[in-house]
Order: structure tokens, then sequence, then C-alpha cells
């Protein structure tokens, strides 16, 4: 999968209800100013994580990210939490959560059983630092909610444990019910094992099998999707180095004629083009991340004819220059 997260406009309103502007949040994020103004706004890992560090330092609540995960109104839910909601018990919820995460983002949640215990994991596979303080609030107080509003048994967590340093106890043990191990090894919600067998009250057989459905249909067009769209992009990857390849030559490349090529991307509901697109993309994220590579050389290496053409594509992705882009993320792996 690649490494991309949709910030939802629903997300963007909570934000807002909790006093944070998206231009705001963007700036302090180092995106560019109109970013989150896009129909729809992707971010890698480590942008999504620059824009949760950047909401947790303009934000003067201390609980914030709890406020946000623990939502009650379930009109400000997406199709995932709802279908967990409507599920038959809060194992049951868990489960289908983390086989749809993989809808949404390259990111897992995982679920361990030992002994008595069952502790729930999120797991974010293109990291390459630490979660933000706010996004693990946030991530298991959405968890904690749906179990609250499932099951009336399921008021508090057994433990919960914390990589970070030793701060904010009291707030953190009131919302969760339960002790915090701070300076852990890992970042983990704690349930007892039995608690995932309590039954959901809020269990809605027609609603879930309505949700399900759509969902399963995403999933279904995502995988069969991503099969070929993500060949297609890897050899194109491969060959985008001064010149633009061909459908037939991308084709041959993964020996198939040029004619079934066409027919599965049809049947993916994706075009040549767009492929062609999305491997430019990510071979510009990767060269501007490259100091040595010049701004003209990047747009030769992406089969451009001219600088000027390479600079209105990337601000059409990114809505920023790739001169701006570059030096905004220099700046955030400072």
């Amino acid at each position: 999968m690649a490494d991309r997260f949709q910030i939802s406009d629903l997300l963007l309103q909570l934000l807002e209800d909790q006093g944070l502007r998206r231009r705001a949040i963007a700036a302090r994020a180092g995106l560019a100013r109109g970013f989150f103004e896009q129909e729809r706004v992707l971010v890698t890992t480590r942008e999504l994580f620059a824009v949760w560090r950047a909401v947790g330092e303009l934000s003067s609540d201390p609980g914030i990210g709890l406020s946000i995960g623990a939502e009650p109104r379930l009109e400000r839910y997406d199709a995932v939490a709802i279908a967990a909601v409507c599920s038959r018990s809060f194992g049951d919820a868990l489960e289908r959560m983390a086989r749809f995460k993989q809808l949404l983002c390259p990111e897992e949640l995982r679920i361990e059983r030992h002994g008595d215990e069952a502790a729930v994991e999120f797991v974010f596979l293109e990291a390459t630092d630490d979660e933000p303080e706010v996004l693990v609030d946030l991530c298991f107080a959405r968890i904690l909610a749906i179990g609250r509003r499932g099951s009336d048994q399921l008021s508090k967590a057994l433990r919960v444990e914390l990589k970070r340093p030793a701060r904010e106890r009291k707030l953190l043990e009131a919302h969760f019910g339960c002790r915090v191990r701070f300076g852990s090894e890992r970042n983990a919600l704690i349930f007892r094992k039995s608690d995932l067998d309590l039954p959901f009250v809020t269990h809605n057989r027609e609603l879930l099998t309505a949700v399900l459905g759509h969902l399963e249909k995403q999933l279904e067009e995502r995988t069969r999707g991503a099969g070929i769209g993500e060949q297609v992009v890897a050899a194109l990857m491969r060959s985008l180095a001064g010149r633009r390849p061909t459908l037939g030559e991308v084709a041959e490349d993964l020996g198939m004629s040029t004619r079934t090529l066409q027919r599965r991307l049809g049947e993916a509901g994706l075009s040549f083009q767009q492929q062609v697109e999305t491997a430019r993309r990510e071979l510009a994220r990767h060269y501007l991340g490259e100091t040595t590579v010049e701004l003209k050389q990047a747009a030769f290496l992406l089969g451009y004819e001219d600088a000027n053409s390479f600079f209105r594509a990337f601000q059409s992705w990114e809505g920023t220059t790739p001169g701006d882009w570059r030096a905004r993320h220099q700046q955030l792996s400072v």
C-alpha cells in the first residue's frame, strides 16, 4: 500500500470544534497554506505525524486527543466505526476495525491475546519515529468509546502502556479508568480477554449488513485494483528516467499484451494516465528529498519536456511549488 492517509473533512471539523483552524495547523505542520482546502487531502505518515504534533502544540488542552477520540455523536463516525458499533460483541468490533483499516491507510490495528489479557496496538507501517502523543490518545480513546457505547459493562480498560515519560497521569487514568504505565516499550491499550466476549446492545444486523456491503465492495475493489495498479506504477518507476514509457512498453515489461493490460486496468477502474501521474508523484517526492538533485534535473528524470510542466503538475498534486515543498520537508526532518 502507498504511504497515504486521507484526512477527512469530518476530522477537520472536529478540530475546528476544538478551536483549531485548518490554516494554522497546516502552517505549524510545515504544509502549504491551502493544503486542507483540497477536495481530497492525502498525507504521508511523516506529514500525518507533523499534523498531529501541530495539533498538540497549538491546543491548550492536554486532553485534546482524548476529546476527539471519545466523540459521542454517531453522525461524526466514519463507516468503519459505525460497523464496529453495530457488531455483535467487543471482540467482533475490534476484528472489523482491524480488517477494514487497510481500506484507509498503511496502518494496522493489532489484537494480541496473552493469558487473561488482550492488548490493542496501532502500528504505523511507514513510520520512522514515534507516534505523536495526541494521535496515540485519540486512537485509544476511540477504541474505548466504541466499547463503552456498545456495552454498559465495559466502562474501563485494564491498563494503558505508553512509551512517553510520565505526564498528565491523572487526566489519562481518569479517562481510561485504570493505571497508566509510562516509559513502556510499546503503546498499548490492555483489556481483560473476557471483555472481548461482551455482547453489544448496539448490535444492529440490518445496518451492519448495509455498511459491510459497502466496505467489502471497497475492499474488493482496492485489493483488485491495487494489484495491477501497483504493478504498473512499479514498472513506470523503473522506466521513468528522462522519458515517458508507453502503455505497450509497460505491458511488455509486465509480460502481457497491450490489450490485456488495458482490460485489467479498466476492470480495476484505473487508467494508464492515472498510473503515470501516481508514479511521477511518488518519484517527485523521492527526488525532492535528495538535496543533490536539482529541480530541473527532477523534471527531466520524471519525463517532462520542461521544468514549467513539472512545476504545474507538482502544484496540482501538493498545492505548493517543488522548491517550497523541499524546504518545508527538510525542516521537518531536522
